[in-house]
């Protein structure tokens, strides 16, 4: 779908999410259980049943060394659901490198698909349902918060970035990266602040907060620059790449993996100027604590074990799959504060 120049009210409109219709076929399953002892010393969450057995489940957040007050399973419509038709269903990018993304067998795989994948063996093994079936839903940045909104999704694993306003109508986990939103120019033209966008052109992608940012910083400082809307991240890239734009605003991560993937990377420029602190999270349903507290259980293990610095290795300092790509992107301070503390706030002053 070619890419769009709107007005600023137009930005605003894009910004703000619709809802899309979504229903779930129930199955009856056999379930029970399993016991907590080994997951227990791996630090996972746990499911347990109360002493008696029946269908009275309850879901125990638990670590080695913490553990919370129990909460019935029907409590959470999403376990109850995944637990009765033996689906989960996880959203994932396309092509947003190296988050979430095709491999070369169409496969996804990244960061944030691996983090999802570790919560859905967690809720495979906690409801003793080998069989799980996970359903893969391709998602783009107009289309992932609707599907999580409208309960078409149970983790929506890509590039999302939490806000107060998103969370308005879905959840979010504990914080699982945090970019900050940059403009990408080329060498021969360098747009080292937002102030030198003043009567130019600029693109950014739909549903984005980056989008948000820039259509606000326009209004603001009476720049009057002229915003091209790419469908997604790599059509915004190539309105810079054929010159139809001067500068290319997004997050500074996914920066550096489009500029890794073209002939000539040496030709572009990331401005050092950050217009804005990005924690990305993974998207969930709202109004359903006791899943959330599933989610976070099983990030914060990995935090605490000191296994995501091996995640983090694996998908942004080595080469990965199809074309053996090396981002070379050292963990951020932010993001080491969030491991060492973990935190699931929207608010930007968080992470500085």
């Amino acid at each position: 779908m070619a890419s769009v120049a709107l007005p600023g009210r137009a930005v605003s409109l894009l910004c703000r999410m619709s809802r899309l219709p979504g229903s779930h076929t129930v199955l009856n399953r056999q379930r029970r259980l399993l016991g907590a002892a080994g997951l227990l010393a791996l630090g996972l969450p746990v499911l347990a049943l109360p002493q008696g057995g029946g269908n009275a489940a309850a879901l125990t957040p638990q670590t080695a060394s913490q553990t919370a007050t129990p909460v019935r399973i029907e409590a959470s419509r999403t376990l109850t659901r995944i637990r009765d038709t033996g689906v989960i269903v996880m959203g994932y990018r396309p092509a947003s490198l190296p988050f979430s993304y095709l491999d070369g067998r169409l496969k996804p795989v990244g960061y944030s698909v691996e983090l999802c994948e570790r919560v859905i063996d967690v809720i495979r093994e906690q409801l003793q349902l080998p069989d799980l079936e996970v359903k893969q839903i391709a998602v783009n940045s107009a289309t992932r918060l609707p599907l999580v909104a409208n309960g078409t999704l149970d983790l929506e694993c890509g590039i999302t970035t939490h806000t107060a306003e998103r969370a308005r109508s879905q959840s979010f986990s504990t914080t699982t990266y945090v970019a900050e939103s940059r403009l990408l120019s080329r060498r021969s033209q360098m747009m080292r602040t937002v102030e030198d966008l003043r009567g130019l052109t600029v693109a950014s992608t739909i549903g984005t907060t980056s989008l948000q940012y820039m259509h606000q910083l326009n209004v603001q400082k009476g720049l009057g620059f002229r915003i091209l809307v790419g469908q997604d991240d790599q059509e915004s890239f190539r309105l810079l790449q054929t010159g139809r734009a001067v500068a290319y605003a997004m997050d500074d991560v996914l920066l550096r993996s489009l500029i890794a993937q073209v002939r000539d990377p040496q030709e572009y420029f990331i401005a050092e100027q950050a217009l804005s602190v990005e924690p990305y999270a993974i998207g969930l349903p709202a109004n359903d604590p006791a899943f959330k507290r599933l989610v976070d259980g099983v990030i914060m293990s990995l935090y605490r074990s000191g296994e995501i610095h091996a995640i983090y290795q694996r998908w942004f300092q080595s080469p990965i799959p199809p074309r053996n790509l090396n981002l070379q992107l050292p963990m951020g301070e932010a993001f080491k504060r969030v491991i060492a503390k973990p935190t699931d706030s929207p608010d930007p002053g968080a992470y500085r």
